[in-house]
């Protein structure tokens, strides 16, 4: 009885562990086909999808008008603007006196806390920006000041101070010294004042009929439509709203010398009670203009620093008014709109039937402000037809309206270039693009075209140019790579291979911007790129701009043509620039001419750079440029010591060369236009990179002046050898091997006492060349076995006509007694 019992009760046990199995198994089953359903249903029902952004209104409309700061109150039509309530004093019109600063270089003078202070940092990044040449020192509170002078001619055409207070407060010797500087010469100065919590409340500015009223809050600021300065800045538009932060400084005078530039109202009726009742919200100056009525020097003083963007422009402005507009860039403004990427990308981020519409409605919308603007579409023909079939539609769209655009080609499938190491190959994916062009009409003739990623525009990828010309007749193209993509002030243009590149400019929006309220730190992160910030300083700074952005920014919300309607308007509401737009080509052209210092490319270490590292080819290496370099002078030995070095069995030369035997002359010549691909042929691969020592040895690098440049920028750690003798020594070696090459030069000379110009003219030469070379070789450190002492030498270059066609004038020869600059010098005269 006891076991049929535990017999039923194992069996009831096995059925209630069964039926747990199961139920276990069933819910997750359950599970499976839940989440599979909820996944079906997000995917496939209607999504609410947001209006796109719209752009800022025109300046005296309404909605989101560009004067209108965020969180601000801003009118709306029919809203009547508050009037511009000047001090009663500055409203009369007073005569300047015209800025003269001819007789200095143009150069400003900057003088910053330290080196590391925020506003000096902002104040060279505005000169650097726009390409103008500065000197930054400490601002010394006791000591010396810089040479202000060479030659009864000025060193500097401006002075700025970063602290007002350092320059007030100069002790009395320098500060007449540098007074009677600007006032000599023309000079001006700006100044900043930032309050602290050391500052006074109110205070005279030490020396000057001026009243400085501090930590205020402030609101609506305005633009004085009579000062003076005004260039660049339209004077017609209010900036709503209060102004960041409670630190501001305002300016009171009753002297007729000083003229607001901005002016703003406090954000608090009572906080400065004593200035007595108005009917309207009384006005303060904020930055102020000195005519130089009172001492002579003419000045601008900021009530703040350059954060508010505002000031940056009228600081542009003012640089440009103290320098009698020679520092100073025109009003035109050339504006290229990229758009990579076309038929490229992800289903859901292309463009549809809509999107290519408002395409084409913003940009005639905007040729009505831009002279023929025109987008500049890129395309990769093997991405045709792969998204769904409403993007596809909108492929089909954008081919329909192909002539109302300009094109340029891509890469046929989108890869980098500098992955293709055959010419052939490369080419080969190039023709595949234009087949597609042709078929589809698309104009192949902007001579304009872009890589992916800039792969093989810089660093250089020999094979990409060759093929570029050979399938395309690419003259232009543009990267952000060179010379490096951080900071954007720095980027430039260079000509190579034919082909000229030309800076490219980012604008915030890339491939995953695509969503307006999705933005990387919000929206309001590229609303104040536009208004004041990054994107619109880069038009302000540049007097030619080429924006990148890609297909996936004019989908969804559209963020392209959002950011450049919208940049555009605020653009011309608050300043007087022409902007414009050219083709590819014409574009390069234009900017050849204004930059033509540009020309020659100066090649970098692709290995000092991750970015440029990723985006060079994976066969090529650094370790096959030199580690030192033998540079000369000419006929001093250096063959011979090339000869010795080569010796060593932990020493390998280069290659020898064609045409100038043992040395390469990369740095000095033509050569130099073939870029690093051609340097590095001369080299071998080292057997072991740490112990091998690779160098190359050419003599006249040492007295060629770009060559110092050049090796500093490709090679910076490389060490440097000169060999040098005796003057006379190299003089006589020199005549040898003229006389035995029959040149006439070495019979016709004339002694130093014969010169007939100015001996000192002659002295400084000598001198100014002297330290130019010495700079080169002084630097570095000999490697390894050699030990080199240095002397400076030069001869007399030869004239235009040809090495026979006057006297060489060769100081070794003849008599060689030491001159001075009245004569022949007795044995008490020597220069130094």
């Amino acid at each position: 009885m006891v076991g049929a019992g535990l017999g039923v009760w194992k069996l009831m046990r096995g059925v209630r562990q069964l039926e747990l199995h199961r139920l276990i198994l069933a819910l997750i089953i359950f599970c499976l086909l839940s989440m599979a359903f909820l996944a079906y249903y997000v995917s496939n029902s209607p999504k609410i999808k947001e209006a796109p952004p719209l752009p800022f209104s025109d300046c005296g409309g309404g909605g989101m008008s560009p004067g209108a700061s965020t969180g601000a109150a801003g009118g709306g039509p029919g809203v009547q603007r508050a009037p511009l309530f000047l001090p009663p004093r500055q409203g009369r019109l007073r005569q300047v006196k015209a800025v003269d600063n001819s007789r200095t270089e143009p150069v400003v003078l900057v003088f910053v806390e330290s080196i590391y202070s925020q506003l000096g940092q902002e104040i060279v990044a505005i000169l650097e920006s726009s390409r103008f040449h500065y000197r930054t020192e400490i601002a010394p509170g006791k000591g010396d000041m810089p040479t202000l002078t060479e030659r009864n001619r000025g060193r500097y055409t401006l002075i700025i101070y970063e602290n007002v207070l350092k320059y007030v407060n100069l002790d009395a010797w320098n500060r007449d010294l540098l007074d009677k500087y600007c006032a000599e010469y023309g000079v001006g100065v700006i100044g900043f004042f930032k309050a602290n919590e050391n500052s006074l409340l109110s205070a005279q500015l030490k020396g000057f009929p001026l009243f400085l009223h501090s930590h205020l809050g402030l609101r609506d600021y305005r633009i004085n439509p009579s000062a003076p300065l005004l260039y660049i800045t339209k004077p017609n538009q209010v900036e709503q709203g209060s102004l960041p932060g409670e630190d501001w400084t305002i300016f009171q005078s009753n002297h007729s010398t000083y003229e607001p530039v901005l002016l703003a109202s406090t954000k608090s009726s009572e906080a400065l009670a004593h200035f007595g009742p108005s009917p309207l919200r009384t006005l303060h100056a904020t930055v102020v203009q000195d005519l130089g009525l009172h001492d002579g020097i003419q000045r601008v003083l900021f009530g703040n620093n350059l954060n508010y963007w505002l000031h940056k422009l009228v600081f542009v402005d003012a640089i440009a008014y103290l320098t009698g507009k020679r520092l100073c860039l025109s009003l035109d403004r050339h504006i290229l709109v990229d758009v990579d990427d076309i038929f490229v990308g992800k289903e859901g981020t292309r463009m549809k039937v809509s999107d290519v519409e408002a395409l084409l409605n913003t940009q005639n919308k905007l040729r009505a402000l831009v002279p023929n603007f025109t987008f500049n579409l890129g395309f990769s023909g093997k991405f045709y037809h792969t998204g769904t079939d409403e993007e596809d539609r909108g492929d089909d769209m954008l081919l329909q309206h192909r002539m109302d655009f300009w094109w340029f080609p891509h890469m046929w499938s989108h890869m980098q270039p500098h992955l293709f190491h055959n010419v052939s190959v490369l080419a080969e994916q190039m023709r595949l693009n234009k087949i597609f062009a042709q078929e589809h009409g698309i104009p192949t003739d902007m001579g304009y075209a872009v890589a992916p990623h800039h792969s093989g525009v810089y660093p250089v990828h020999s094979q990409l140019y060759e093929a570029w010309k050979s399938v395309w007749g690419i003259k232009v193209t543009s990267t952000e790579e060179y010379p490096h993509l951080r900071p954007a002030r720095y980027r430039r243009g260079f000509i190579h291979n034919g082909i000229q590149v030309l800076p490219r400019q980012t604008c915030g929006l890339f491939t995953h911007t695509i969503f307006y309220n999705e933005y990387p730190g919000g929206s309001k992160e590229l609303d104040k790129s536009i208004r004041g910030g990054e994107l619109f300083l880069t038009v302000l700074l540049n007097p030619i701009s080429i924006f990148m952005t890609h297909l996936s920014n004019y989908g969804n919300d559209r963020l392209g043509l959002y950011t450049f309607e919208s940049l555009v308007k605020f653009v011309q509401c608050w300043t007087n620039l022409r902007l414009q737009t050219l083709p590819p080509v014409k574009l390069a052209e234009k900017y050849f001419q204004i930059f033509p210092e540009e020309r020659d490319p100066l090649w970098q270490n692709p290995c000092h750079d991750k970015r440029h590292k990723d985006i060079w080819s994976k066969e090529k290496t650094c370790d096959r440029l030199p580690k030192f370099l033998v540079i000369g002078p000419q006929k001093t030995g250096t063959t011979a010591l090339h000869s010795f070095l080569s010796l060593h069995p932990a020493i390998t030369s280069s290659f020898p060369s064609p045409t100038t035997f043992e040395e390469i002359q990369f740095f000095s010549g033509a050569n130099y236009d073939n870029g690093i691909d051609w340097y590095m042929d001369f080299f071998p691969f080292p057997s072991n990179v740490s112990t091998d020592f690779m160098f190359e040895k050419s003599a006249n690098y040492f007295d060629t002046e770009v060559a110092s440049k050049r090796a500093a920028a490709l090679l910076p750690r490389a060490k440097i050898l000169a060999v040098l003798i005796n003057p006379a020594d190299r003089a006589y070696s020199w005549y040898q091997v003229r006389n035995y090459h029959s040149f006439c030069t070495v019979h016709t000379f004339r002694t130093v006492s014969d010169w007939t110009g100015s001996l000192w003219q002659l002295k400084t030469h000598f001198t100014v060349t002297l330290l130019d070379l010495c700079v080169c070789v002084c630097v570095c450190v000999c490697v390894c076995v050699c030990v080199c002492v240095c002397v400076c030498v030069t001869t007399a270059p030869e004239g235009p006509s040809g090495p026979c066609s006057h006297q060489q004038h060769f100081p070794f020869s003849g008599d060689s007694r030491p001159f001075s600059p009245q004569g022949p010098a007795g044995p008490s005269e020597t220069l130094p």
